[in-house]
């Protein structure tokens, strides 16, 4: 085996020489070589966080199939991306080897490998090492293609879906050192514009969930209306009231109806909290095992200032470190929504990571409706860890002490 510190970069050249298209054909076909194994393959997680895609095989016979989509719970592939740990196993054909592919705790995938024979230390910390720079082959080259966007849907959008995912971040999860993020949302069969948005500063991060009236396209224009407003008043420096004042007045102004919203914004630096309620359901939060609302001021919904202005109100709230916050949309409340026990299932999923917690919840409440929600069921699932963390303690792109062990619940 080459040498890692000149093998990487030779990694990050055959995916330049290719095109977007097929870097990580180039890079699956660069590590078979490398580590002289018979197969090499890269695994894509869908956005339901259920299936996992194979979008690239090097060293297989067959060849010119439809991408093969396989069912993550219970498998192995479930376990590497709950645990963020190495897999590896023996068989009839050699050693078999499965390793996270992800980037600031955002578990973009898996690289699947078969070895000719039992790899020692220095193979599987290399091969850590290549999936997490495959990671960042991902990212990059998705900028220029569809392929890794098709590989994550698991059936063609509508208009006002395709809309919809376009709102939300480019990574649904975020580790840093201080918090831990992820966000999930179960759409229902008339799309109902339900979003979830955050972005970091040097020493602030920014958390928004809104919810608009309507559905289907009426309801992704609403949300592409106000989650712009957002986005732009955010990136001008804007404070808390004046981001809900420019969503308020964008809405009215475009007559685009109304919508609930719930922004957060939290100090790095000294772990103040502070939140704008508009018309939104109450966050969840839980300290030492136990879930409870956080009861706020509630102010009037965005898209009602044309006929009575209205000024928000940015109200604290306390988050201590230890603490997981959820903020949702009234989909994991009404309707099917309140069959689930939510305060009960956080205080159950405890010790997962917020990506499991998050995906845990929706999936719940589209169990409880029979697979057909009338109304989106969004979450945001925060885990504060404190301002006295100040680095991140990571392995291949993920903080294995946050990890979960295992996922607590079928889908």
């Amino acid at each position: 085996m080459d040498d890692g510190q000149s093998a990487l970069p030779r990694l990050l050249t055959a995916a330049e020489t290719a095109a977007p298209v097929g870097a990580v054909d180039v890079v699956a076909e660069h590590l078979r070589r490398r580590f002289e194994a018979t197969r090499v393959s890269f695994l894509i997680v869908d956005l339901t966080g259920k299936t996992v895609v194979r979008l690239s095989t090097a060293g297989a016979l067959e060849g010119g199939r439809e991408a093969e989509r396989i069912p993550m719970f219970g498998s192995v592939y479930e376990q590497v991306i709950c645990t963020q740990r190495l897999y590896q196993e023996a068989s009839g054909q050699g050693q078999r080897v499965i390793v996270p592919v992800t980037n600031r705790g955002d578990a973009i995938g898996l690289l699947e490998l078969l070895l000719p024979a039992a790899a020692g230390e220095d193979v599987l910390e290399a091969v850590g090492e290549a999936a997490h720079v495959l990671a960042y082959i991902v990212i990059a080259n998705g900028r220029f293609t569809d392929l890794y966007t098709w590989g994550r849907r698991s059936r063609p959008p509508t208009l006002a879906a395709e809309i919809q995912y376009q709102l939300l971040p480019p990574s649904l999860s975020c580790e840093a050192a201080q918090f831990t993020l992820c966000g999930s949302l179960e759409p229902s069969e008339d799309l109902s514009g339900d979003t979830f948005d955050y972005t970091l500063d040097r020493d602030t991060l920014h958390v928004s969930v809104t919810d608009p009236m309507g559905h289907d396209i009426d309801a992704a224009l609403a949300a592409t209306v106000l989650v712009a407003a957002l986005r732009g008043a955010r990136r001008t420096g804007a404070g808390l009231a004046d981001q809900a004042h420019r969503a308020d007045q964008a809405l009215a102004d475009h007559g685009h109806g109304h919508a609930t919203g719930q922004l957060l914004r939290i100090d790095l630096t000294t772990g103040r909290a502070q939140l704008v309620n508009a018309g939104h359901p109450w966050p969840l939060r839980v300290r030492e095992g136990t879930a409870e609302e956080i009861t706020c001021l509630v102010d009037q919904p965005f898209g009602l200032s044309e006929s009575a202005p209205h000024s928000y109100r940015v109200q604290d709230i306390d988050l201590r470190p230890g603490d997981r916050l959820l903020m949702l949309t009234d989909g994991m409340l009404e309707r099917h929504g309140g069959t689930v026990d939510l305060p009960a299932l956080l205080e159950h999923t405890r010790d997962l990571h917020p990506r499991e917690v998050a995906l845990t919840l929706t999936s719940a409440v589209r169990e409880a409706a029979g697979g057909r929600l009338e109304d989106d069921a969004t979450v945001m699932c925060l885990d504060w860890h404190g301002p006295q963390e100040t680095e991140r303690h990571v392995s291949s792109g993920a903080d294995t002490r946050q990890a979960s062990a295992e996922r607590t619940r079928p889908w």
